[in-house]
């Protein structure tokens, strides 16, 4: 025990510590949280951890850094099951079990419009309409969505993009929409037709999708309207072809099934979501585990955290791959937050047996696929701290990029890897503001004076800084960096495309010396770069798409001083939209209701600066 953790004095602790049940927090030196648990009893639960012999090496290394313990008492071990979630949930303790992806399920959403939209949403359900789902991933929800663009002409636009149409867009001529944007192409009754047989089939009810269709086929054959008759027959043949590659069917209405697989010191826990009888997806999950945790804790922490975060639908059945202490504690927390009855099942029947051993089968699978792509990615830094003649291990690497549209909506973004690969969690966009159009060397100065602000030992510094460009860009970090002190400043790269800017033909570049590094194209180390060189692009380009979609949606009115949305909405209205403003002049502007005449003046110079 070092001479920090001497200072806590666990003794006089435990007098005043209380009987009730509760949450604690563990705190090192430093006055970080390292711990958080919960307990019926508060004054027997941490006594245990204070005594001559503990029962494992988690315990006793967790002992040796306690400098401080902070108590909160609840009234039920309910609240105290939902607080030790919110807490880990919020400080992310080393010595948890802490679920890495915590984001809330994706949902199929069908707006409440006149012409409803089929949509992605995830978030709090403000919206009026239905939704459908949860889904897995949002790759399970895009994929569903474009096999419904497939089987049912139902709008998946932007209602702004909606309303402004004049005639109907490339889905239309692929027979993906019916065009309900553009008056005579589908009457309401058609399309909503179309909407009531997609609601059908997101509930499962697939067979009553067809039928359906089956009788109008008929009915229009009947009635010598042969090219309707084919459209319905080649819908029905798209739907049919959807449900033979349905993976697995069966007669549960609602369940999830967890599989769990456990080693090496890495777990993987394996979720198949049912909902209406149909397999809607599965993902894998790798929660971040402490040396000496055992199974059933493991696999406690993640579903409690699983659950009671975001927005996720609890099922009414849930299959657990193993048993764990407290069942029944957590399946009623669980019926608690979903209003209603959950039940665990241990997977003894044929049904849920059957999906029980699947994921099993799938989570030890994917256990050991991230077991090897681990060994790639230490294989790959290994390489590349060699290749730049690195002597100790790099821990942490960023990269920046820039992205714009001819100067316009210039977004920079930071991309960090560790020795895991990709750390989400740390990546940062920045908005570049006040330079000239276009100046890539400008923003890159802006973006890295954002990043690393002062030289500061509790800042997170890469040991390696990837620059997307070539000296240009390179000797922006170069000017940022020198006059910091040398211990906090990381190496620095530029990462240069080749003439032909083809994968392989990439140039590094030391900063300052501007040495290059001879690279082989298939160096383990390149492929490295070339992944965080990559994602960083890959985050640019989607954050400036995203700010140029907002961009469009706003008024050009709306940066004008004193002009709001009543005033936006005069001027709009009595010039007859925003071309008829440009050209009015100064005098006629000045004529609409509530715009002074110096108002007016502000506007036109505005919109013809």
């Amino acid at each position: 025990m070092d001479e920090k953790a001497h200072s806590f004095d666990a003794q006089q602790f435990l007098k005043n510590v209380s009987s009730k049940p509760g949450v604690y927090r563990m705190y090192n030196a430093a006055q970080d949280v390292i711990y958080v648990g919960k307990a019926k009893n508060l004054k027997k639960r941490l006594s245990s951890y204070f005594r001559k012999n503990v029962d494992s090496v988690k315990t006793e290394s967790l002992v040796s850094q306690i400098a401080h313990v902070d108590v909160t008492l609840v009234s039920s071990e309910t609240e105290a099951f939902l607080l030790e979630n919110n807490y880990i949930k919020k400080y992310r303790p080393r010595y948890n079990v802490v679920l890495r992806d915590d984001k809330s399920y994706p949902f199929i959403f069908l707006s409440d419009h006149k012409h409803p939209k089929l949509g992605f949403h995830r978030g709090a359900k403000k919206a009026k309409g239905q939704y459908f789902g949860p889904y897995p991933s949002a790759w399970s929800v895009r994929e569903s969505l474009r096999s419904m663009q497939r089987l049912f002409p139902v709008r998946q636009c932007d209602d702004s993009y909606y309303r402004n149409r004049s005639r109907p867009c490339l889905q239309y001529q692929l027979e993906r929409c019916a065009a309900p944007c553009v008056e005579g192409y589908v009457s309401d009754e058609e399309y909503q037709e179309q909407v009531d047989l997609a609601v059908l089939f997101l509930k499962g009810k697939n067979a009553q999708v067809i039928q359906s269709l089956v009788t109008k086929m008929e009915t229009a054959s009947a009635n010598l309207q042969f090219e309707a008759a084919a459209r319905l027959r080649d819908q029905i043949s798209a739907l049919r072809k959807v449900q033979e590659q349905q993976l697995i069917s069966g007669t549960q209405q609602e369940m999830d099934v967890f599989g769990f697989s456990f080693k090496h010191g890495l777990a993987c826990v394996y979720g198949m979501f049912i909902r209406d009888n149909q397999l809607l997806g599965s993902k894998s999950f790798f929660p971040k585990i402490p040396k000496g945790a055992t199974p059933e804790e493991i696999f406690q922490s993640f579903l409690l955290q699983f659950y009671l975060a975001g927005n996720k639908l609890i099922p009414k059945q849930i299959v657990v791959p193993i048993k764990f202490d407290e069942m029944d504690s957590v399946q009623e927390v669980l019926s608690k937050q979903a209003g209603r009855k959950i039940q665990f099942y241990e997977g003894i029947r044929d049904d849920k047996r059957k999906y029980l051993k699947l994921a099993h089968s799938n989570a030890d699978n994917a256990l050991e696929t991230q077991q090897n792509q681990q060994k790639s990615m230490f294989a790959r830094f290994n390489d590349l701290e060699k290749m730049l003649s690195y002597d100790s291990p790099i821990k942490r690497m960023e990269c920046f990029d820039i992205s714009h549209t001819s100067g316009e909506q210039t977004v920079a973004s930071c991309v960090v890897f560790d020795r895991n690969g990709p750390l989400k969690s740390d990546y940062r966009r920045f908005n570049i503001e006040g330079i000239t159009g276009g100046d890539d060397y400008a923003a890159m100065a802006q973006a890295l004076k954002r990043r690393y602000k002062k030289p500061n030992d509790d800042a997170k510094m890469p040991d390696l800084l990837l620059i997307d460009g070539g000296k240009g860009q390179l000797s922006q970090a170069e000017k940022h960096f020198a006059d910091w002190p040398a211990q906090y400043v990381p190496l620095i790269v530029g990462v240069a495309k080749g003439t032909t800017r083809k994968p392989g033909l990439e140039t590094l570049i030391i900063a300052n010396s501007h040495e290059t590094i001879p690279v082989q194209s298939d160096a383990p180390g390149l492929h490295l770069v070339q992944h965080i060189r990559d994602e960083s692009h890959r985050f640019a380009i989607t954050g400036h798409r995203n700010r140029r979609q907002k961009a469009k949606q706003q008024s050009v009115l709306q940066d004008i001083p004193g002009v709001g949305a009543k005033r936006r909405q005069a001027l709009l209205k009595y010039t007859g939209g925003i071309q008829g403003l440009k050209k009015a002049s100064r005098d006629e502007i000045a004529k609409v209701p509530g715009i002074s005449e110096e108002l007016a003046e502000t506007i036109y110079d505005y919109l013809h600066g």
